[in-house]
């Protein structure tokens, strides 16, 4: 679950780690009057979409206008804020679609030293958290990776006992920092750390990371994304899931209990497992099509899931065709098929439709699907049934 960097900046604010002062508004006056209560000679009006590059991104309706700007008086503070608000934000990472700004955060100015970049991952090959930091603050990360991979500092740290002060100051000392940015470092990070633990994130971002001329570390911006699967753990935390930024399909699939990835392909998948999923859109692939979408509709997936699946999949209009993959395990074949039948009577399926059973009372399934009298396409294992489905496409 992602949230945006006004509320990030809050949680992180309650955890004792130093953010500027900012105040969420939702119109141009708000924005006016923001800059005025802020009090300095230059404020920040920032974009608040669930994407970064919003600095360097523009609007469609407003192409000049960028997504991140620095104004110096409350009118033109109120003039950029009434072209942002209501207007669709394009960034690297949002596509060509963009995004609709709905919510601006004003910031303090503030008098910044240097620009750094530090993200928090949990990392597979260590088997923990790791601290990631970096002295090329601003850009994207993976550029850094890429053009200059000397620059990016890793420093995992426990779970239990976070990162320890003599680890902050090892990354303190490897950026260069002076004594009094030191200190700051050994406050700043540890609090960090422990944020990210604590509320069980997949990711926080905080680039650019600024240094001030006063030595002080502050978050100048803050992506921050939880683990969906720790959200029982946080109540609290839901209540900042702003679904108008997540993708509708999505959204459906998850409150019926299915795993859900929309795609730009044109093969519909409902497969039971994550790791059949993947594969099933792999051999697509390996097939000269694209997949539409990942789903993954479990082990145990009843009647109305599975009609579920069929009407999420079908709203997508980029569908050509269907492609079912089940292995009976936990669920017999046989069971899957009556579900199957059931969903295809109640959905109304107009495009091709192939379907691959194997596992437990595979050739009772099989024989079922022959004698139902439907538009239906069996194929007898997974190589079989991405030939047809693409077969399909052109048929």
């Amino acid at each position: 679950m992602k949230i945006h960097e006004y509320q990030a900046k809050s949680l992180l604010r309650k955890a004792g780690v130093a953010v500027p002062e900012g105040i969420v508004c939702k119109s141009a006056d708000e924005v006016a009057a923001a800059y005025d209560k802020l009090g300095g000679e230059i404020a920040v009006v920032k974009s608040q979409i669930h994407a970064g590059g919003r600095g360097k991104g523009r609007f469609k309706e407003h192409p000049d206008q960028a997504g991140v700007v620095l104004v110096r008086s409350a009118a033109e503070a109120k003039e950029n804020a009434a072209r942002m608000l209501g207007s669709t934000l394009v960034t690297i990472q949002t596509g060509d679609e963009g995004k609709q700004v709905n919510t601006l955060f004003v910031e303090q100015g503030l008098k910044i030293a240097r620009e750094l970049y530090l993200g928090i991952v949990v990392d597979r090959e260590v088997g923990g958290p790791v601290l990631i930091m970096s002295s090329e603050g601003g850009m994207e990360i993976e550029e850094v990776a890429h053009s200059s991979p000397e620059k990016i500092l890793t420093e995992p740290f426990d779970l239990d006992a976070g990162l320890f002060p003599y680890q902050a100051r090892k990354l303190a000392y490897q950026l260069g920092f002076d004594k009094t940015a030191v200190r700051s470092a050994e406050k700043f990070l540890p609090k960090l750390c422990k944020f990210f633990v604590d509320n069980d994130c997949s990711m926080t971002e905080i680039n650019p990371l600024v240094l001030t001329e006063d030595g002080q570390l502050l978050a100048l911006d803050a992506k921050v994304s939880f683990d969906d699967n720790a959200m029982f753990r946080h109540k609290d935390l839901l209540e900042l899931r702003d679904l108008s930024e997540e993708d509708a399909s999505e959204v459906r699939a998850g409150d019926a209990g299915l795993s859900y990835v929309n795609l730009d392909g044109d093969i519909g998948c409902l497969v039971n497992g994550a790791g059949l999923a993947m594969s099933t859109m792999d051999i697509i692939k390996l097939h000269g099509a694209e997949p539409a979408n990942f789903l993954d509709v479990g082990g145990g997936a009843n009647v109305d899931q599975v009609s579920e699946a069929f009407r999420i999949i079908l709203s997508d209009d980029n569908v050509k065709a269907v492609l079912v993959n089940i292995f009976g395990g936990i669920m017999r074949c046989d069971v899957i098929v009556e579900a199957l039948l059931e969903a295809y009577e109640k959905v109304g399926i107009t495009v091709p439709l192939v379907v691959r059973l194997e596992g437990t009372n595979v050739d009772k399934a099989r024989e079922m699907l022959d004698g139902c009298g439907r538009d239906i396409i069996t194929a007898t294992d997974l190589t079989d049934a991405a030939r047809k489905v693409v077969a399909s496409l052109s048929a």
